[in-house]
This record gives C-alpha cells, structure tokens and sequence, in this order.
C-alpha cells in the first residue's frame, strides 16, 4: 500500500489517543507470564506485542517473531531459563540478519545452552530451557540494552538472582532504568551502582494492576508535525511528565524546535510557539536513537541543518536507518552525510516534491517521513509498515485534517 500524503490546512488542532508503550508493553507481558497473577491495562496494540504475546501463551516449538526485535532478544532470555523447554527461535530475513551471539554468549555464562541453526551468531537459534543456578554475568556496555534488558527480566525468577557488571560505557541507560523501575514496582528488589547491576530473586509477587503509559516514542512523529506547521495545538494522552521512557526527552529536544509542552491529567499538550528563531542544533541521542529519524526530517521540513550523535545502534534496527535516511534525505533534495554512529543535515531551503520515500520494512521510516507532507506532497511506500508499532498512525493523521489517498 503506497500512500500519497498532502495537506492544504497548515493549522493543526486535535486530541489524539496513542497506543500503549510498546518498550513497557513488552516488558510486563514477559513479567506477566512469569508472574501471572498481574494484570495489564492500556497494553499496545502494535504488531511487535502481539507477536510476543502470542509466543508466551503458545506452546509451538518453533517460535517465529517476524521483524519484532524486542521479542527476539526478550524470549530468547525467557526460553533459556524456562526449564524443560525446548524451542527454535526465528524471524523474518531482515531478523535474521540481525545479532544475537552477545545474548547467547551471556546466556551460556549461566550455563544455558544455545545453538545457531544456520550462520554463527545470529537467528534461528535453538535453546534449552534449564534450571539457573548461576548468578553473575559479565556484558559489553555499549550493546543494545534490550540484550540487558532481557537478563534483567527474568532474573527474579533465578535461584540466586542475577550480578550483571557491565564493561565500558553504558548505552541507552533509560531503557534499562525502564526495565528496573517496572521490577521495582511489582517490589523486586534491585540495585545499579556504578556498572553493576543485581536483581534480587523473588518466587512471587502480589496481585497488581500494571497501567502501560502511551508510546513516546509513537508521539515524536506529533512533535514534529507541531514544528513544522505555521500553527498548532495537539493534545495527547495518556502520558506522564516524570516518565519511564527516554524518548520523553523529546520535550527538551522539540523546545529548541519551536515546541512547548504542558502536562495535565494524564495528557500533554504541543503548542507550535510564536515568532521562534529556529537555528541548527546539534544533539547527542545516545539515550534516544530511535528519534534521530524524526529529528532529521523535522530539521530538513524547518530548512535549519542538524548534526545528530550517539547513533551506532541504528545500524542494526529493523534497517541499517542511517543509511536508509542518507538515500531517501537524498532523493527529498538533502545534504546529508552519515558515518557508524552520526549524521549531518546541511540547512537548505529546497524539498523535491512528490517523492516516493522507501520504507525498507520499518516502521519508524514511514512514520517520520509523513509530518513533511506539511511542507511538500509526499508518497510513503508500504506505508503498512506502521502497524508494526502504532496500527492507527494514519487515522489519527485523517483527524489532524491530513489528506491520504492510497495510490
């Protein structure tokens, strides 16, 4: 499905209910299964959630989570302590593609056994559920903190819990800070001090309602249709100011863009501020990579250049991203230049319309492409592509006076 995106109204006012946080959702649907007296409210409705709730509940032996790599990295942890239990992971061509071997390497220092049924290091895997007796572990920092993440998870349920000491500097510390409030909150007992991290073992917990916050992440794509519009107020709900995700770092990041925020009752409101002087900016989105791409679009959309750091782990996201923005920035008109772990935007004045933007099987691409159709027409390609994290992306934007017709 190829969407051609436009709009003639460049006032933006509305109230949009987003999706539960697909980080959060994802987290407490593993907590549940190993704690099932929880329950869960506002969950996400992505396809990435699904999938993993589906792989919980089920029974199969071969366990295939598709383009979701949260789950990957999540079950994998999940099965290997899961004692008894035998099960090939697998995934989509990209999913297969994309690194294991840290996890399993992990794993194996517990003494779970993993193998590679095709190339070494990477999905399908086979794993052998077991009984953990061992409780420390050692982890490069500077990987993917869902690999983290994942230890974290199950480690109550652990005989002896879990010492995790991480070498070298840590990345996308708030993600793991998520991991440990979430166990704090179900009164897992948990300590991270300087690069050790321990989870305390825990056999049960009391019966709880768990309320998943609305994506941060999903709500990036609102900051930038406020910058880039000549007016705008949307409000969003249910979000938090003092929040869990690290993608809330968007509320300083967007001030510098024109965007100010305000917080009540479970709901935050973007307002487009008057006469700003927009100016390039330069940010460090090692805590946040996944918002690099809106960031971009928005600094292309406001004609100011940007240069953005803290970027490796989006070489092996659903695309290497910086090399799909470089190609399809490109094609927009842009000057853009990217290396393992950065990109800069040169400021410029012209955008190409019309221009079909590719989206190489990953949500985050056509979501952050479409807030340009404020400036130029703009056709996202397998525009589908969205449902993998937030389903109704395009009938909020039909709320927002957008106008989409599929092509």
């Amino acid at each position: 499905m190829n969407l051609l995106l436009q709009t003639t109204k460049h006032n933006l006012q509305g109230q949009i209910a987003v999706t539960g946080s697909k980080s959060e959702t994802n987290r407490l649907l593993l907590l549940k299964a190993l704690f099932p007296n929880i329950t869960l409210a506002n969950t996400s409705n992505s396809d990435d959630s699904e999938v993993m709730q589906k792989a919980l509940i089920g029974n199969d032996e071969i366990v295939d989570i598709h383009h979701a790599g949260t789950a990957m990295r999540f079950l994998t942890a999940y099965f290997a302590v899961n004692e008894g239990r035998e099960v090939v992971m697998t995934g989509s061509s990209r999913m297969q593609e994309r690194p294991i071997k840290i996890l399993a390497e992990a794993l194996a220092q517990l003494g779970v056994e993993i193998s590679y049924q095709k190339e070494e290091g990477y999905p399908p895997i086979r794993i052998k559920g077991k009984k953990v007796t061992a409780s420390k572990v050692t982890l490069a920092a500077n990987v993917s903190s869902q690999y983290i993440s994942a230890l974290l998870l199950v480690a109550s349920k652990l005989e002896n819990g879990l010492e995790l000491t991480l070498e070298g500097e840590i990345t996308s510390v708030p993600y793991i800070k998520m991991t440990l409030a979430l166990l704090n909150d179900l009164e897992i007992q948990t300590s991270f001090e300087g690069n050790v991290i321990k989870v305390y073992p825990k056999a049960e917990v009391a019966t709880k309602e768990m309320v998943v916050e609305s994506d941060w992440s999903s709500a990036s794509y609102f900051f930038s249709m406020v910058a880039l519009a000549d007016t705008a107020s949307i409000t969003l709900s249910s979000y938090k100011e003092n929040s869990l995700q690290g993608d809330s770092e968007l509320v300083s990041l967007y001030e510098k863009l024109g965007v100010q925020t305000t917080f009540e009752d479970n709901k935050m409101t973007l307002v487009k501020q008057e006469n700003f002087k927009f100016e390039n900016v330069n940010f460090e989105l090692n805590n946040t990579p996944d918002i690099a791409q809106t960031i971009v679009v928005t600094c292309l959309g406001l004609e100011i250049g940007c240069h953005l750091t803290g970027l490796h782990t989006l070489k092996i996201k659903e695309t290497d991203r910086l090399e799909a923005l470089r190609i399809e920035l490109t094609k927009l008109g842009a000057n853009i230049s990217v290396t393992n772990d950065s990109l800069t935007l040169v400021a410029s004045n012209k955008i190409n319309h019309n221009v079909k933007i590719a989206t190489y099987n990953d949500h985050r691409m056509a979501m952050a492409f479409a807030p340009l159709a404020l400036k130029v027409p703009i056709i996202i390609e397998n525009a589908e592509v969205v449902s993998k994290s937030y389903p109704d992306f395009w009938e909020d934007l039909k709320q927002l006076n957008f106008e989409i017709s599929e092509l």
